[in-house]
């Protein structure tokens, strides 16, 4: 089944669903997580991505786990590759391509 809705950028998420539902600010959410203010905003706004180390910080101060910032951060990222697939050229590897004949 094809995807054609572009996944939310885990910043979309953190806002939609973390940040606003508990009314909290871009300043006060970046002070709890140990981050800058631009650090924070890049990500809201979709202009960074979820680091292993930012999924760490937010799943301690959200109370979810590592795994679900960076899958969301997957997700994201291989529907932006695959959108692009037809400019990726790339060469099928076969082992025969690369099999030396040995000389008798």
């Amino acid at each position: 089944m094809k995807q054609t809705m572009p996944p939310a950028h885990p910043g979309e998420v953190l806002k939609g669903l973390y940040l606003d539902s508990l009314e909290i600010s871009v300043t006060d959410a970046a002070k709890k997580l140990g981050i800058t203010r631009k650090t924070l905003s890049l990500l809201i706004n979709g202009h960074s991505g979820v680091s292993a180390e930012m999924a760490v910080r937010l799943s301690k101060a959200l109370n979810t786990t590592p795994e679900l910032w960076m899958n969301i951060q997957q997700i994201y990222d291989l529907w932006n590759a695959k959108k692009n697939m037809r400019k990726i050229k790339v060469q099928h590897i076969r082992k025969s391509d690369y099999s030396y004949k040995h000389a008798s």
